[in-house]
């Protein structure tokens, strides 16, 4: 979401006659963009700010810092009146006031607009795209979030949902296309409830697989209580939309879910799980959990891991619960779970994720998958790295591939977080892929 919030601020910025830098040591306005999920992530915006604080001394004042985002709408007395790290403040829904507020700060005012909207969707701003490789891309389709999770801030700092018009979102999916993308992400806080005038996500996903077959649909993120049927059979009917599935658990115990104000029972969501496999054979499926959530009990935390065993994920975003203020969770429950428990917690969650993980990659070897090239591996110019459409990332030789390439790859070797294999031919999306030959 903050990849794609920037490509918004940048499309402002360069309305007002400014243009990208490369470092900041070049930059008159610096922006860090922020998130407030979790305590680690505040912390590296703090540690950050420190720096662009010296730089701007360095500099002699030379320089707007300004924060955007979740933590500037959540702290925006603290940045500008305590820590006096920044000159404006600006949250989600006021990226449009920027260049009214840079006017501010030139005349010497400090500046903050996070006034929360209920119509903000940025639709008609085309983002400029700086970031990312040429082949991959993000639409954000739809803002805010109306879940209310217990442990989660993002209602109270992006507000409630509302979504694109189908329209504005095929228009840039279309002009992706023409830009020579391979690789759309739809974005939104809770995806799969998108609605805009009674037009749902599965219509809209499927409209946008019909634009261009050799471009490749995925989506993030998703709440287990939004998966019609008739979603899943898109996924399942369409060739351009991946097998990939981000399906948060958060925990595997009923009380704890109930607490978490999840909306679902363990039971209802290993169904839901027993239902997507069966209609889409092969699906990948990732997931978020938490670790040492307020009461959380030995044998709660037994439950998680009992659904991780069962689900067999081939990803996991893992972490001990850190509390934030202004969540139902920090206003009702006591954050009573030692740290030391919630990091013995988090190491035998992460140690589980790690064999599955193993072992579901290790599965992979003699098997073959069309790879979309993002660019070179990072460890060698020598290779290339890509995705599968089941969101596994694969090495293989460079040769005479490029960027943008879609290779038929059979996977070889194995680790827990990368496939390697050996590149059989240049395709096109719709080809099919044989079976190996096995001796």
């Amino acid at each position: 979401m903050n990849f794609a919030d920037s490509e918004i601020v940048n499309s402002v910025m360069v309305e007002r006659g400014m243009a990208p830098t490369d470092t900041p040591d070049d930059a008159s306005v610096i922006f860090i963009n922020t998130c407030s999920i979790r305590e680690n992530a505040e912390q590296k915006v703090w540690n950050r700010l420190n720096y662009f604080r010296s730089l701007k001394k360095k500099r002699q004042g030379d320089m707007v810092v300004g924060v955007l985002g979740c933590m500037a709408e959540r702290l925006r007395e603290r940045f500008l009146e305590k820590e006096k790290l920044v000159d404006m403040v600006v949250g989600p829904d006021a990226y449009r006031d920027i260049p009214k507020l840079l006017s501010e700060v030139e005349d010497g005012r400090k500046a903050v607009n996070v006034i929360l909207s209920q119509e903000e969707t940025y639709a008609d701003i085309t983002p400029i795209r700086t970031t990312g490789n040429g082949v991959t891309a993000f639409i954000s389709v739809m803002r805010g979030c109306d879940n209310m999770c217990s442990f989660c801030v993002v209602p109270y700092t992006r507000g409630r949902e509302r979504s694109r018009p189908v329209e504005s979102v095929l228009d840039e999916f279309k002009l992706l296309s023409d830009q020579g993308y391979k690789e759309v992400t739809l974005l939104g806080q809770n995806v799969n409830s998108y609605n805009h005038e009674g037009r749902n996500f599965a219509e809209l996903m499927y409209r946008c697989s019909r634009i261009n077959p050799e471009m490749r649909i995925r989506f993030s993120t998703s709440h287990p209580k939004d998966f019609p049927d008739e979603f899943l059979h898109v996924m399942r009917e369409q060739h351009n939309v991946c097998n990939y599935i981000h399906i948060p658990v958060q925990s595997g115990n009923n009380e704890i879910l109930e607490r978490m104000r999840r909306t679902y029972t363990r039971e209802e969501y290993l169904a839901l799980i027993d239902r997507m496999r069966e209609m889409i054979p092969g699906v990948s499926l990732s997931t978020d959990i938490i670790a040492g959530f307020c009461g959380e009990t030995e044998e709660q935390h037994r439950d998680t891991l009992d659904v991780m065993r069962r689900v067999r994920y081939d990803l996991a975003y893992m972490f001990a619960y850190s509390e934030r203020e202004r969540t139902l969770a920090h206003r009702k429950f006591e954050d009573d779970v030692p740290e030391k428990v919630k990091k013995r917690r988090l190491a035998e969650i992460i140690q589980l994720q790690q064999d599955v993980a193993t072992d579901l990659n290790r599965q992979e070897i003699g098997r073959r998958h069309i790879v979309l090239v993002e660019g070179n591996s990072k460890r060698s110019d020598e290779q290339l790295s890509g995705r599968t459409d089941t969101n596994k990332m694969v090495i293989f030789d460079k040769e005479t591939y490029q960027r943008g390439d879609y290779v038929e790859v059979e996977i070889t070797d194995a680790s827990p977080a990368t496939l390697k294999g050996t590149a059989l031919r240049k395709v096109t999306l719709s080809d099919s892929i044989a079976e190996p030959v096995t001796a």
